[in-house]
């Protein structure tokens, strides 16, 4: 319970979908809890705005969520009470190519791989070992390194995953159209595909839509932070919106505050209330490359050249699995890549809220050096239309953000980060600093949930839930099951 003063027992600080879930989960376990945000409304990577023309809702970051109805901790929340409409499109993701129909990733793992000729059966075998108690495998690979609840299904999926996604792709399939399927969903991961641990994120993107077609939520991803947050407050939670904080000290002094912020958020709002060599650690934190984001609003659907696109909440535009590999690999280089590998998003397709009736918003980014203040905007719309001859007649108006945008919108996005930090072989686990528990920090009150806490970037609310967990022992209370 609070104590006299109304000091809560625990502060969140931010109000992205992990600081919610932090929240969450202590209020579910009878902790009294206060949100302070920064912002005038909450969610994080998770709002949405009218950035080109009134009527058309445009999503800020996050824009489709394959782990967000998927996630472990979300499933057990009775989000749809409070709100919360997920939007399921008939294929999660569209990889158009060159030549011939586009590759379509269905959530009938049988239809999937009809589409991939003469690796029809590498793929069925590559997927369907995995489909057993899939829900619990998830719940392994989302969760801090540790003893998974899950043995034989981890071990399958690391058997499958160790490889980079270059590698295991040519390893497993013949043709082109796998190989480009895989590449695209590695794609996520915002490393060189020639990385260990970028077939582990591709594969399991693959499962991802075998379970679920990934969605968009209903209204926008605002809807996701605002049925978090009427639940948490049905929970008796206290949300403080427009109040940034610069000092520890400027907040009662709760037994608990968690910081859903960056790594150096985390140093400078603590200050000297963290030791010196753990905050000299929490600067090496590598924060890896950002992004570049067009939210168009166009005069009608986009004009795929193979019109199956549309049926996709998702469209991995790249071409082949070399072309998206040289983007990644010049993009980690620090350089930008003439035909940059997108990530598409086309929400009003599913959401009518989304513009007005006969109109169409349209998403896309791709994946820039660390800081950079490149307008993508050519290089972005002519790999679209590369795809989609007529693309960029529909185009009625344009907003775009860059690296520095991303970080003034945010600033967990440090340098245009928007998944966190970089989530390779060396600090997937290791974020933000080496610890056996990777979300308390050497002052026992003081903890992270944020996207630089495994297990990393994407609105799923984990990294707040396992925070939670390590808050609720210094509360001294069990975390019901």
């Amino acid at each position: 319970m609070s104590t006299a003063d109304n000091t809560p027992d625990a502060i969140v600080i931010g109000s992205g979908p992990n600081g919610l879930a932090a929240a969450i989960e202590l209020a579910r376990n009878g902790a009294s809890v206060r949100i302070v945000e920064a912002a005038d409304e909450i969610g994080g990577g998770t709002r949405s705005g009218e950035l080109t023309l009134p009527g058309f809702v445009h999503d800020i970051c996050s824009a489709v969520h394959p782990m967000g109805i998927l996630s472990p901790f979300y499933r057990q929340l009775p989000l749809d009470e409070f709100g919360l409409d997920w939007v399921l499109p008939p294929a999660s993701v569209a990889h158009p190519l060159d030549d011939g129909d586009a590759i379509m990733l269905y959530k009938s793992l049988e239809r999937t791989a009809e589409g991939l000729g003469r690796d029809e059966r590498n793929y069925i075998r590559l997927i369907k070992p995995l489909m057993h108690d899939v829900h619990g495998l998830l719940a392994d690979a989302m969760a801090p390194l540790g003893i998974p609840k899950h043995p034989i299904q981890m071990a399958r999926f690391g058997l499958r995953a160790a490889f980079s996604a270059n590698r295991l792709a040519k390893i497993i399939f013949r043709e082109e159209r796998a190989r480009a399927l895989l590449g695209g969903c590695g794609g996520h991961s915002v490393l060189p595909l020639s990385q260990p641990l970028t077939a582990a994120l591709g594969t399991l993107f693959l499962l991802t839509a075998h379970v679920e077609n990934w969605p968009v939520a209903r209204g926008g991803s605002q809807s996701i932070a605002r049925a978090l947050g009427r639940y948490f407050e049905s929970l008796g939670g206290t949300i403080e919106t427009g109040n940034r904080v610069d000092r520890l000290d400027a907040l009662p002094n709760a037994p608990v505050v968690i910081f859903d912020t960056s790594p150096e958020q985390l140093s400078t709002i603590a200050g000297d209330a963290l030791p010196a060599g753990y905050r000299r650690r929490l600067g090496r934190y590598r924060y890896g490359p950002g992004a570049f984001k067009i939210d168009w609003a166009l005069d009608g659907p986009i004009p795929w050249r193979d019109p199956n696109c549309l049926e996709a909440s998702t469209v991995h535009v790249g071409g082949t699995l070399d072309e998206i590999a040289a983007s990644e690999r010049a993009m980690y280089r620090g350089q930008h890549s003439d035909r940059p590998y997108l990530i598409l998003c086309q929400q009003s397709q599913f959401d009518s809220t989304r513009a007005p009736e006969g109109k169409h918003t349209g998403y896309a980014y791709c994946h820039v050096p660390h800081g950079s203040t490149v307008d993508r905007t050519e290089a972005i719309e002519a790999q679209v239309e590369r795809f989609a001859p007529g693309f960029r007649d529909l185009i009625l108006a344009r907003h775009t953000m860059n690296t520095v945008e991303f970080e003034a919108h945010n600033p967990n996005y440090k340098g245009g980060a928007i998944t966190g930090g970089v989530a390779d072989a060396l600090q997937l686990f290791n974020r933000p600093v080496t610890r056996i528990d990777p979300y308390a920090t050497p002052n026992p009150r003081l903890f992270i949930c944020s996207a630089a806490t495994p297990p990393g970037g994407g609105v799923h609310g984990q990294g707040g839930y396992h925070a939670a967990q390590s808050a609720l022992k210094r509360l001294g209370r069990n975390a019901r099951k």
